[in-house]
């Protein structure tokens, strides 16, 4: 019997990159299912997203305080085996559609892969993960119908849901992300190391 494992995240997030990562580890032991939740670590941005700079001189204050965060994140980014480039982006993208994306990929089996293309098209290749061609190429790239994906980016299909999703979270408490909850019961924050992913799962598969 698979463990559903939902995933709280938001893809402008590195540590949500490197605790899919982890994950992908302790799919390797469990049967899981992942639910991909939505969260949104900007919900104030434009739809055209804002300029990376513009961004974090609101949130750190200074250039250099963002460079020496963003140095730490890429050693821990190394030691998963993830390529975290921040000088690569320019864009801080409202992250809705890329979770729209998410939304439908799940209906298809296929959000694990399409979550990997996102995380890599933003963090290793400075893509702008809120325009819709980006999106519909990573959709494709993980099998999904390109001319349908188009279709559903030009119209606004299930983006009130991601809001009220996203809202939803942050009214049940959710301050930080990824969040893992296992079979909804219990929760851990943060990209957990494999061991005590393996724990949780553990003591999640008991309890059921």
């Amino acid at each position: 019997m698979a463990l559903v494992i939902d995933v709280i995240s938001d893809f402008v997030c590195p540590w949500c990159w490197i605790g899919k990562r982890n994950m992908d580890v302790l799919a390797g032991e469990f049967t899981i299912v992942r639910r991909w939740r939505p969260y949104l670590l900007h919900p104030a941005i434009p739809r055209g997203g804002l300029p990376r700079d513009e961004l974090v001189r609101q949130k750190f204050g200074s250039e250099e305080r963002a460079r020496d965060l963003a140095a730490g994140v890429a050693e821990a980014g190394r030691s998963a085996g993830l390529d975290i480039n921040y000088a690569l982006i320019d864009t801080t993208p409202d992250t809705r559609d890329a979770h729209r994306l998410m939304r439908w990929a799940g209906g298809q089996a296929r959000a694990d892969a399409v979550a990997e293309g996102l995380f890599r098209a933003y963090f290793s290749e400075g893509c702008n993960i809120g325009d819709a061609a980006v999106l519909a190429d990573i959709g494709a790239g993980a099998g999904l119908d390109r001319p349908l994906l188009e279709d559903l980016f030009a119209a606004d299909a299930d983006r009130d849901i991601i809001d009220a999703q996203a809202a939803r979270a942050r009214e049940l408490g959710v301050s930080g992300v990824p969040t893992y909850v296992f079979a909804d019961k219990f929760a851990l924050v943060g990209a957990q190391p494999v061991e005590y992913l393996r724990k949780a799962a553990q003591k999640a598969a008991a309890a059921a």
